[in-house]
């Protein structure tokens, strides 16, 4: 079978979508161009270099790293246009227009390779009539693939043909997406808003409808209907303010157009709060008012009926919020539906809502009802899709009370629920979602997942609640367990040479435990393993040190108690370092204190793009202290020794500075950047591969006859060195940059890093550091501003300024 390969990618349209699906395209290592109209004015490629130009400001950002901007290639439709002829990939992506999107796709037709995929990306349009009037041979390559925003951070990605598309167009444009771009692919049939928007915004209109039926104020609401549900934060009519309002009422207005006879059609109309704020250009945060208006620190919301703005001061009720915490899904639907309370009614009623138009719509807008739950999912935040919830709270019983509120005109169609839902598979197997597979109600049985190769790299690949996937946390075969870590291998023949260690503490912190479990960990895997890979099964790679665990040992015999446990912390990452098999840390989330010292001294690192590294301990008074100033002092000799004509202390301030400003990556990119990760180093964009890929690297390295470095001696920048740095210290501490406590801990990471009170050039090993690292470690924990911040991040958990 050949392999499609996508070497390099057009854009056209450099707004808010295309230039950020461009730059997430650069993230990836992939070449783009990025094309728009000429400018009328100066520089013909005037538009794109702005929009280049504003994706290094924009926040949360679109690129790993802003450098990646002068990968883009800017381009313009008059002067470059052949230049789509080089693009095995072409993405329209300009406003939401059919006629202007026409009128490009004949502009662009003559000059698309006869290889090409060509796709549009779009929220909602019909890709059938977008293909009308191309030729056959580029009707058969085109499709829809409408990218969530923003498209770095959203990972839903829909794939959307239409009855022209050959097949193997759509499975290489989901490997690519999938492995390449890291995104999580739902394939939705060409109806009007796909399947996110389709389902994702009736949830929100029919969050308006019930909103204004019981009462709620927008802030109320946004609290029921945010994390308290398992929601993003931010709630419905946030939600909708970021998005942008006048973004949203062109969805809205998708589905009043061409779904005049759906039974729910009569809610598709732009509710009039929405329409006064759009005539106002109120369109949410991009024009500073919406829903909702910052005053300062304060935070305002509009009152409909005065047409003004109010303090925004409500919040979910004690009741409520504590029926929200029901573990068991079927008490708490059951406890919402029958309390009194009119938030708690107001819950259960656009939970019902959803269920209603899910199941009445499924046979209309997805192939089956996986597709759904993964869309609301990875399209809106939502830690379970309603299929799930609903299966999981008693499928039978929660269809009887759905149809014992339509009966009693509660509900906002009166639209039975298909006969599928209460008789045949779905009700003898209680759900939708079963080990067969997931219910197809057009084909009316279960379909099992997609069997295209690339997902074969998702060793454990996102479950729905009743498919039966395997769990990380209790698959393969345990090595060794206790209440902190767990050894285990894959139970795959081929895949089970290798040792896995995944942490059990909260935010897997690293505590004596810990250190323990992964001494134990080296040396089963050097007797028994080709390798040994450090993954979590969930959550953050690491959060760094336990505080909490260190606080006994500390009352019980003060700040000298410590440094053993800070002698075993650093012997434990030594023995990491120089282990006789590879050890790989496969990283992912924050990797922060402690968290990032461990990834650092692995033999190499297999990082999530979203990946977010630093030595953060200033933040809590201390400095790094199992080995991360030693790392720096270490890595900055080793760049010099490659470039002897440049000064080590250009190389060593950097790791410094870090260090001292706790600086944190925004991404695996900028990790590798900042030298926490390095060039050998793998980043990985589809999280779900990151397994795959550090068993896979384990192995390759314990294949090519892997051996552990050498025990490192090194150059040092010494008095000399420490005397620099902390000038440019003094110049921050005097500017106000930095408090007089910060100043303290920065001169102390300079003095470990810069190897104390040495002459320059002086050659010291690991130990030399890591003895200096205690001294200042242990030294630190009995200044009264160090405590102050210590007791702060463990009674707050946010870092205090002192």
């Amino acid at each position: 079978m050949s392999r499609f390969v996508i070497r390099k990618v057009a854009v056209l349209g450099a707004g808010v979508m295309g230039a950020q699906i461009a730059a997430h395209c650069a993230n990836a290592g992939v070449p783009v161009i990025l094309f728009d109209l000429p400018a009328k004015e100066g520089n013909r490629n005037g538009i794109v270099d702005r929009a280049i130009a504003n994706l290094k400001k924009l926040n949360p950002a679109p690129l790993g790293t802003p450098a990646l901007a002068d990968v883009i290639e800017p381009a313009n439709y008059e002067d470059h246009i052949e230049r789509i002829t080089e693009c095995d990939l072409i993405i329209e992506a300009i406003a939401e227009r059919m006629d202007w999107k026409h009128d490009l796709y004949r502009t662009v037709a003559p000059v698309v390779a006869e290889h090409a995929i060509f796709a549009t990306n779009t929220s909602g349009l019909s890709i059938t009539k977008l293909s009308d009037g191309m030729d056959e041979a580029l009707r058969a390559r085109f499709c829809g693939v409408h990218f969530f925003n923003p498209p770095r951070y959203m990972s839903l990605v829909e794939l959307i043909p239409t009855a022209d598309t050959q097949p193997e167009i759509l499975d290489d444009l989901e490997t690519f997406l999938t492995t390449t771009l890291g995104k999580s692919v739902v394939r939705a049939k060409d109806t009007p808003n796909f399947v996110g928007n389709r389902v994702g915004i009736f949830s929100i209109l029919a969050t308006m409808a019930e909103a204004a039926k019981f009462g709620l104020t927008y802030e109320v609401v946004d609290d029921l209907t945010g994390a308290k549900m398992g929601r993003a934060k931010s709630g419905t009519f946030r939600t909708a303010d970021v998005v942008g309002l006048d973004t949203m009422a062109h969805v809205i207005k998708t589905m009043q157009d061409n779904l005049p006879d759906d039974p729910f059609a009569k809610h598709f109309a732009t509710p009039p709060v929405l329409a006064a704020l759009l005539e106002k250009k109120a369109l949410g945060q991009k024009t500073g008012a919406g829903f909702f208006r910052k005053d300062g620190k304060n935070i305002l919301r509009l009152d409909p009926a005065k047409g003004e703005y109010v303090p925004a001061t409500g919040k979910a009720d004690d009741l409520v919020a504590r029926i929200l915490k029901i573990k068991d899904p079927g008490e708490r639907l059951q406890k919402l539906r029958e309390s009194s309370n009119p938030q708690a009614q107001f819950v259960w009623a656009i939970l019902r809502d959803v269920f209603q138009y899910i199941a009445v719509h499924l046979a209309d807008v997805a192939d089956t009802a996986r597709d759904v739950d993964f869309a609301l999912r990875w399209g809106f935040g939502q830690q379970q899709g309603p299929f799930e919830l609903w299966q999981q709270a008693g499928w039978a019983r929660v269809a009887g009370w759905i149809q014992e509120d339509i009966a009693a005109g509660k509900t906002l169609s009166d639209a039975p629920l298909p006969a599928w839902v209460t008789s045949g598979p779905v009700a003898e197997k209680g759900g939708v979602h079963t080990p067969e597979g997931s219910w197809n109600a057009r084909e009316q049985r279960f379909e099992e997942r997609s069997n295209l190769p690339v997902y074969g790299r998702q060793v454990f690949p996102e479950p729905v609640a009743g498919d039966g996937s395997a769990v990380p946390a209790t698959a393969g075969n345990t090595v060794f367990e206790d209440e902190s870590i767990r050894l285990w291998t894959l139970a795959d023949p081929g895949r089970d040479d290798v040792l896995i260690a995944s942490f059990k503490t909260k935010m897997h912190v690293i505590g004596q435990p810990i250190v323990a479990g992964l001494v134990k960990a080296v040396e089963l895997a050097e007797r028994d393993y080709q390798g040994l890979v450090i993954w979590q099964t969930d959550g953050p790679f690491s959060a760094g040190a336990d505080l909490q665990s260190m606080l006994p040992v500390f009352m019980s015999g003060g700040a000298k108690a410590i440094e053993p446990e800070e002698r075993k912390l650093q012997e434990a990452m030594l023995r990491l370092r120089y282990a006789t098999v590879p050890v790989v840390a496969a990283v992912a989330g924050l990797a922060l204190g402690g968290g990032c010292e461990l990834a650092m001294y692995s033999a190499r690192r297999v990082a999530s793009l979203e990946s977010y590294m630093g030595l953060v301990e200033v933040g809590v008074g201390l400095v790094p202290g199992a080995g991360g100033l030693t790392f720096g002092a270490r890595r900055a000799a080793e760049l010099h020794a490659a470039a002897p004509d440049t000064d080590l202390l250009q190389f060593l301030k950097s790791y410094v500075l870090q260090a001292a400003t706790a600086q944190v990556s925004k991404s695996a990119i900028e990790a590798q950047a900042m030298g926490y990760l390095q060039p050998g180093d793998v980043v990985v964009f589809h999280p779900a591969e990151l397994l795959h890929v550090a068993l896979g690297q384990a192995q390759a390295m314990a294949d090519a006859g892997y051996r552990p470095p050498r025990r490192a001696r090194f150059a040092v920048a010494g008095r000399d060195g420490l005397a620099t740095i902390s000038a440019q210290l003094v110049n921050m501490r005097d500017g106000g940059f930095i408090s007089a406590h910060d100043f303290h801990l920065g001169r102390s990471i300079a003095e470990v890093m810069c190897g104390g009170d040495v002459d320059p050039g002086s050659v010291v090993d690991e130990a030399w550091i890591m003895a200096l690292e205690r001294r200042v470690f242990v030294s630190l924990l009995d200044h009264p501003k160090t405590q102050e911040r210590v007791m702060g991040m463990m009674q707050t958990g946010k870092p205090v300024r002192n």
